[in-house]
């Protein structure tokens, strides 16, 4: 309300300054018609300055007027603030309390209605699944019927199937078994020869057997395959069989090489040495029952191997006892001697042994050869043997050499005696040529005969001695 009563004294205020300049200007225009214009402007002036300080005062009072005025409004307006605000507050929790009152309510009414619904789904959805049971045991008796009647069927296409089966399986079973039959008569023929043979085979076997488990025959296997070792790499001269090595004794060596001696002065002083050649004593040992007995252990007891292995060692190192006292007699043989093993598998169980090997050949002077390895050594012997016999040859090569160069000599003086002939040929050649030529020219002015008569005058001896002349 003060608010108002302010801004309408501020209008009043304005409107009299405008009704003050509005009787200016009237004054000021009736002044133009009685006064100067400087009494004018200086009245206008006076009047103007009497309007500014009594405006200027009466604003003064009216700003602080309205100053205050503003102040009490405002503290008013506070008041009324305050007092709206707390109107409000309560007025706000009334409604609060209000609403929360019918929340309350609503949320009481929502849970019965929520339950009566629950309650009410709970009957429809029984109904519904009673009616799902009914139709599901309707469809069920329906299926049932179809899968009977399904059944019936396929009972029936089965058994048309199993009958049109079993014909054509009887037909294919018996075309079948009869072709089998047939083959299998086939085979059993095969068999029956296989029998045959394999029975021919057991006999073999068994008289192979026989041969290496007999110590007689045994040892005339390793001397057979030793001799014809010996006979495809040597000569007959080369070698020799049942070799005495000891003078005056019975001892006799299955083979032994013989080898170009270096000192002939003995050459025929015994029997045992011919040709100044020394003896390279070969034997063949085979110690089988040892042997067999280790590969028994290898394939039944593993745990039996090593001794097994030691018995064959210590059989093998006999058997080179043996050879070096029977047959190493230096200077009639080698100072050393080959012990030869007919099977590759005792010689790489020797080579097996840690030591066995260089042992043998330290301690008894006897090298252990199995089939490969005697090979390899009479290779090594034809080689050394092929040396020999080109050094023995050396000295006819040398004479045939010197008498070559005797008759290449004469040769070269016949050479120079057949180029000096040639030469003088080749001079008596040139006079005869040199004359030819004088004849020709001296004949140019003589004409010429025909050939008839030619060939009667060349047949005359005397026109042809002359002619010669």
């Amino acid at each position: 309300m003060e608010t108002e009563v302010l801004i309408l004294t501020v209008l009043g205020l304005i409107a009299v300054l405008m009704f003050v300049n509005l009787l200016l200007t009237l004054f000021k225009r009736k002044s133009r018609v009685d006064l100067s214009d400087f009494e004018n402007s200086r009245i206008f002036d006076d009047l103007k300055n009497a309007l500014a300080v009594s405006l200027s005062s009466d604003l003064k009072e009216q700003s602080v007027f309205v100053r205050d005025e503003i102040g009490r409004e405002i503290f008013g307006m506070d008041r009324r603030m305050r007092d709206d605000l707390a109107a409000n507050r309560e007025e706000l929790g009334t409604a609060l309390k209000q609403n929360r009152a019918e929340l309350t309510d609503l949320f009481i009414a929502f849970g019965e209605s929520q339950d009566r619904q629950f309650l009410s789904f709970e009957l429809r959805q029984s109904e519904l699944n009673k009616n799902v049971e009914e139709r599901l045991d309707k469809i069920r008796d329906v299926t049932e019927q179809k899968i009977g009647q399904l059944q019936e069927s396929n009972i029936k296409k089965l058994d048309e199937m199993k009958n049109v089966v079993d014909e054509k399986l009887q037909e294919s079973v018996e075309k079948r078994f009869n072709e089998s039959f047939k083959g299998i008569s086939d085979r059993l023929d095969d068999v029956f020869k296989g029998l045959g043979e394999m029975q021919n085979l057991a006999a073999g076997v068994g008289d192979l057997k026989r041969v290496l488990t007999n110590v007689k025959t045994r040892g005339t296997f390793g001397e057979i395959q030793l001799g014809t070792l010996l006979d495809q790499f040597l000569s007959p001269e080369q070698y020799e069989k049942n070799a005495a090595t000891k003078p005056k004794t019975t001892e006799r060596v299955e083979y032994a090489v013989r080898l170009p001696g270096k000192d002939k002065s003995n050459v025929g002083a015994d029997e045992c040495v011919g040709n100044g050649s020394v003896l390279l004593a070969i034997d063949s040992k085979f110690p089988v029952e040892d042997y067999q007995r280790l590969l028994d252990a290898y394939d039944n007891c593993p745990e039996e191997i090593e001794f097994y292995a030691k018995q064959v060692e210590n059989a093998v190192r006999k058997n080179a006892k043996d050879i070096r006292d029977k047959y190493i007699n230096p200077p009639y043989t080698t100072d050393f001697a080959i012990m030869f093993i007919p099977t590759e598998g005792l010689y790489a169980e020797i080579l097996r042994r840690p030591g066995l090997f260089e042992s043998i050949q330290r301690d008894y002077q006897v090298a252990v050869a199995g089939p490969t390895t005697l090979v390899a050594f009479l290779n090594s012997l034809q080689m050394g043997f092929k040396t020999l016999a080109v050094e023995k040859r050396t000295g006819e090569v040398w004479k045939l050499l010197g008498a070559v160069k005797t008759e290449f000599t004469k040769f070269g003086v016949l050479l120079e005696k057949t180029r000096t002939k040639l030469d003088e040929a080749a001079r008596v050649l040139d006079d005869a040529d040199s004359k030819t030529r004088n004849i020709t020219r001296k004949l140019q002015k003589i004409q010429e005969l025909p050939p008839e008569e030619t060939r009667i005058l060349l047949k005359e001896p005397a026109d042809f001695e002359e002619i010669d002349l």
